[in-house]
């Protein structure tokens, strides 16, 4: 019997992938969560076979969250959920070590497949998903964010949120020194200037949700 959690800030997506998963005779769902603080210490406590995971949540992102699964090297396998005009940067979920990406528009066929593919090890991409990495590719369109190191990324994600210096050194068990560090070194990477030309950068390619780049520029 393969384990899922679902981790989506969304109830009715939730609700209809639960749904699709508990009426196959090999597979379960074990576990909701509403945001990924929550759903990380879920993960960590159930560690199911595959953990479904939104994008763009409230708080912590789904690829700072794939991160934070992948360091506690648990057993559990990660597919992403994005809407399909999100799927405009998969290649950093992919590296963070996520093994599928799956557009929430899928059929319930597709969702199941999924599962079973990452739940075996075996990376899956969702077709729309597929052809932009290739077309990327081919056009030699990479994004600037793949020259961050995990930790960078990790970093930029929390300033945006509007986190002070001090406090995303308490949560990553660093010194503000260190943290100012990757902050100074991951704008001078980017060539952005500050956190609001930040905030508008990962939303640019997909990485931060609209909304919560404006709540980031009003709240400087």
């Amino acid at each position: 019997m393969l384990q899922v959690v679902l981790v989506d800030d969304h109830d009715l997506v939730r609700t209809g992938f639960r749904m699709i998963l508990d009426q196959q005779d090999d597979m379960e769902v074990v576990g909701e969560a509403s945001d990924a603080e929550t759903g990380l210490r879920l993960i960590k406590k159930l560690q199911p076979d595959v953990a479904l995971l939104d994008v763009h949540m409230p708080g912590m992102s789904g690829l700072e969250l794939t991160e934070r699964l992948i360091r506690a090297k648990l057993p559990t396998q990660i597919v992403i959920l994005t809407v399909v005009d999100d799927a405009r940067f998969p290649r950093r979920l992919l590296e963070a070590g996520a093994l599928g990406y799956l557009t929430k528009g899928c059929t319930a066929q597709e969702l199941i497949r999924a599962v079973h593919q990452v739940a075996n090890g075996h990376r899956y991409l969702a077709t729309d998903v597929a052809q932009q990495l290739a077309l990327a590719t081919l056009d030699g369109d990479e994004s600037p964010f793949e020259t961050l190191s995990p930790r960078e990324m990790e970093v930029a994600l929390m300033l945006v949120r509007g986190k002070p210096i001090f406090t995303i050194a308490e949560q990553l068990h660093l010194s503000p020194k260190t943290v100012s560090t990757y902050k100074q070194r991951l704008l001078i990477k980017l060539e952005v200037e500050n956190v609001i030309a930040l905030a508008h950068l990962l939303e640019v390619h997909g990485l931060l949700d609209p909304k919560q780049a404006l709540r980031t520029q009003h709240s400087r």
